[in-house]
């Protein structure tokens, strides 16, 4: 490489913008006018152009990218497409990006890594709602350039009024996203103006083709500017000799004898070994690979971070992020989730929406729960205390997803604004008595009877029987019962689906602190989702929370129903009913299924009396 090159580095693109722009096109125009298309890959893109191409006898240079089979058929990209080439000038890595908006989990990626973002525009249609979605994402990712490409511009017979209506609207829009700088370049990706060469066809633009751009434009070398972050990934410690701690350095350079601190605990030590792929080495930046050992036996694990004593990351468990939510399912306050930070995993929920973000104007919504592809600020809370830089910072140590604990979607990614430092006088208080000491003088073992199931399957009536049975056996017992928290404890939620999912919260945390005090506790909720039914579940020691489905078809559920609540649900004068309108999610692997269409309520008592028993019995 010559001296250019080695100046300006590697830069990583991003291609985006609405479906159909034309992003594929123009980076295959890109590699193809700059001799980057080897004979036999030229070759079979004519073949394929033949078959799936879009522009006639033409060879449709999109194909270089859109390498699925069902992109081809299609016309559109659908993953993110990598592509790495180099000019004289300038090393690349393009990630072209799919327009579709059930895509945009896979743009979001590619906008993470990313330092540059080609946001295309087709003349003919002007800025669309992806098109200000893709570039406000961009902006959160941390995308700092901008290249505005008005493509298609043949098509509207390269007229200038075109394109400076589309640079003013766009400019106007993203006035307040934070980008250094914005370019725009009139395009055409079919036709080659103004992708490597200057275009006849436009003589009234005077700015650089797209490959002067992306040849000159300087970025900034942040990640060996920014603070030393070193999340752990592996605790290396092969005998006893020898204990080292392996992961990539995040951001920031460490040399041997620096003091270091382990983020979470506090804990300082300083550098006396950095090991490489080749051994011992004096020093380590962002972006290499290695083992660190410290002077000191410092308690570190996989997930911890180390950071310089003088300027460390913040360590909290509630902190304020936008988030970018992907799944089909909706977010819902209060629900858990699996976060990933760094290396370390761990529950979380979000606490509070502050606002939704109208895409199309930047306008701040309120809103109570996320939708697939809408952007909120939020307020997190998380299991335990974790490491964090806000994003702006640190694109590493500041960004999160958030993962579906049962289908182990991606559910969200999320941007770190900064730790919320609340309430940070309050801490557990432990008492003098506790939990197996009022067992014990109540000589029994406290247990959660959680019954659910539809509403009319029963479970009340149930749970009714069972507490009477068990009071006349002399054991200590309490019912949690739906209707009649809803008249005071929860007497401020509603039926929506982001109240029963706080509705079950509260219960479980009441249910939790009634078993510490040794109690058998039952509680009668129709509760409809596994994950809060999980997250009570998990809010107890093991084996004390005993699930109990009252398994009752919704036939049979409306044929009991003396109040008429299904007709008027059907009939549309109650929403979000369990099992018309509202889904019911059954229990996979509940402790006791009863028939509740079959034996009569007395005879199902029985059967949950028989398990408390073996429960009480050690069994």
């Amino acid at each position: 490489m010559d001296g250019a090159i080695t100046s300006r580095g590697l830069l990583r693109v991003l291609t985006c913008g609405s479906v159909d722009d034309g992003k594929s096109t123009l980076i295959g125009r890109l590699l193809y006018d700059c001799q980057l298309i080897m004979e036999d890959t030229l070759a079979a893109i004519a073949r394929d152009s033949r078959k799936h191409g879009t522009v006639g006898e033409e060879v449709d240079l999109a194909l270089l990218v859109d390498g699925l089979e069902a992109e081809r058929q299609q016309g559109i990209t659908i993953d993110v497409a990598y592509r790495f080439f180099t000019t004289p000038r300038r090393s690349f890595i393009v990630a072209d990006c799919p327009g579709h908006e059930q895509y945009t989990r896979n743009m979001a990626t590619g906008a993470s890594n990313s330092e540059l973002a080609i946001i295309l525009v087709d003349a003919r249609k002007g800025l669309l709602t992806q098109t200000r979605r893709h570039s406000y994402i961009c902006s959160l990712l941390g995308i700092r350039h901008v290249v505005l490409a008005v493509n298609k511009i043949d098509l509207v017979h390269f007229d200038q009024q075109v394109f400076d209506r589309i640079v003013g609207e766009y400019a106007t829009f993203a006035a307040g996203l934070g980008f250094h700088s914005m370019v725009p370049i009139p395009t055409s990706g079919r036709f080659g103006d103004n992708v490597t060469q200057r275009s006849g066809n436009t003589p009234w633009y005077r700015g650089p083709t797209l490959l002067e751009h992306l040849e000159a434009v300087e970025v900034e070398e942040e990640l060996t500017k920014i603070p030393f972050r070193f999340p752990v990934q592996w605790v290396n410690r092969p005998n006893q000799d020898f204990r080292g701690f392996s992961g990539t350095v995040a951001s920031g350079a460490v040399a041997l004898g620096e003091s270091v601190v382990v983020a979470a605990s506090g804990v300082t030590s300083h550098i006396s070994r950095i090991l490489g792929p080749d051994g011992d080495q004096e020093r380590a930046v962002a972006g290499e690979a290695v083992t660190i050992c410290l002077a000191d036996e410092v308690d570190v694990a996989r997930g911890d971070v180390l950071a310089p004593v003088s300027d460390r990351p913040a360590v909290a468990d509630q902190f304020a992020a936008h988030l970018l939510w992907m799944d089909e399912e909706p977010m819902l306050p209060g629900r858990q989730y699996m976060m990933r930070i760094g290396n370390v995993w761990t529950t979380a929920s979000v606490t509070a929406i502050k606002h939704r973000v109208d895409v199309s104007t930047l306008d701040q919504q309120s809103a109570t729960r996320l939708a697939l592809n809408e952007i909120g600020l939020c307020n997190l809370a998380t299991a335990q205390r974790v490491a964090m830089d806000p994003y702006s910072q640190n694109r590493l140590t500041g960004a999160f997803i958030l993962v579906d604990r049962f289908t182990n979607r991606t559910a969200g990614c999320g941007m770190i604004n900064f730790p919320l430092r609340r309430a940070t006088n309050v801490h557990h208080e432990h008492f003098l008595v506790d939990k197996a000491a009022r067992a014990a003088s109540l000589g029994q073992k406290p247990m959660l009877l959680w019954f659910t199931g539809l509403s009319g399957s029963g479970k009340s009536t149930v749970a009714k029987l069972v507490e009477q049975a068990l009071h006349q056996a002399g054991r200590h017992t309490y019912s949690l019962d739906g209707d009649n928290l809803r008249h005071g404890l929860n007497r401020d939620l509603g039926f929506t689906d982001q109240d029963r999912v706080e509705n079950i919260r509260r219960v479980g945390e009441v249910a939790k602190l009634m078993v510490d005090a040794g109690l058998i506790v039952l509680a009668s909720f129709i509760s409809p989702f596994r994950a809060e039914r999980q997250m009570v579940r998990e809010m107890l020691a093991e084996g004390e929370f005993v699930e109990i489905f009252v398994d009752t078809p919704i036939e049979v559920c409306m044929q009991r129903d003396v109040k008429g609540l299904y007709a008027k649900a059907k009939r549309g004068e109650i929403a979000n009913f369990t099992g018309v309108t509202s889904p019911y999610q059954r229990p996979e692997a509940a402790e006791l299924v009863l028939d509740g269409a079959g034996p009569p309520a007395e005879a199902l008592a029985q059967q949950v009396l028989a398990l408390v028993e073996r429960r009480q019995a050690g069994g």
